[in-house]
């Protein structure tokens, strides 16, 4: 997942805070892509964080860009 690209989807409150997240809502824009720069996987959720963002973030508020092939 890190060095992948995501798309902010918005974040309920209970999404920020399940294993007490920071919150996207105040940082990102939704549908705006975003790089991960670290990721770190717990037994019920995965915390992320994105490149040049402030805060470490639930990585179900994002989605993975779908990568197009050239055919």
């Amino acid at each position: 997942m890190v060095g992948s690209k995501v798309i902010f989807q918005g974040a309920s409150k209970a999404q920020i805070q399940w294993g007490g997240n920071d919150d996207p809502n105040l940082v990102c824009e939704v549908g705006k892509e975003y790089e991960v720069e670290k990721c770190n996987v717990h037994s019920w959720h995965t915390k992320i964080k994105l490149v040049g963002i402030e805060g470490v973030f639930n990585s179900v508020s994002f989605h993975p860009v779908q990568e197009q092939n050239g055919s």
